[in-house]
Order: C-alpha cells, then sequence, then structure tokens
C-alpha cells in the first residue's frame, strides 16, 4: 500500500470519527474507492493504537465499522445461524 493511499485512509478515518452520529454511511459513501481490505485493516490499526491510548470508545467504533465494513466486502465469514436468520428476513 503507498503513502499516499494510507492518507487518504486517515483522513477517511478522521472524517468518520468527527462526523455527527449515524451519518457514517453517508461518509463512507463519499469515498467508495476506499472501501477494501487495507481500510479495513487500517482501521483496525487506528483501532488499536486508540485502545492503547485509553480511549476505549473510540477503538470500539472502528472496530464496529471495520467489522460491517468486512462483512459487506465479504472478508467476514457468517454463521450459519446468521445467514439462515438473513435468509428468513
Amino acid at each position: 500500500m503507498d503513502e499516499q493511499r494510507q492518507t487518504l485512509y486517515y483522513n477517511l478515518i478522521s472524517d468518520l470519527i468527527s462526523c455527527p452520529n449515524g451519518s457514517e454511511p453517508e461518509v463512507l459513501d463519499t469515498k467508495p474507492e476506499l472501501l477494501d481490505a487495507g481500510f479495513v485493516q487500517t482501521l483496525m490499526q487506528v483501532a488499536t493504537a486508540m485502545a492503547h491510548q485509553d480511549n476505549q470508545d473510540g477503538a470500539r467504533f472502528l472496530i464496529h465499522i471495520a467489522r460491517e465494513l468486512a462483512r459487506q466486502l465479504g472478508m467476514y465469514p457468517q454463521t450459519e445461524t446468521a445467514q439462515v436468520a438473513m435468509e428468513e428476513a
């Protein structure tokens, strides 16, 4: 991953952290070209750093976004129970 893309990831994470609660999907929709495995990895790295700086809420927030995005990208396997529940809905 090049330095320019990493900077774009950090900028998007900063936008997510500072956006009003509930508007995260809109923030992510502004940069669909950045929503990839590298972004998920960067989210987790920043979340880990936040946890080490005693910012547990920020870390949990970014981990939640990383998990949801990983699911959407097909990187996070769903359990059979979750798949059945989704099919029944």
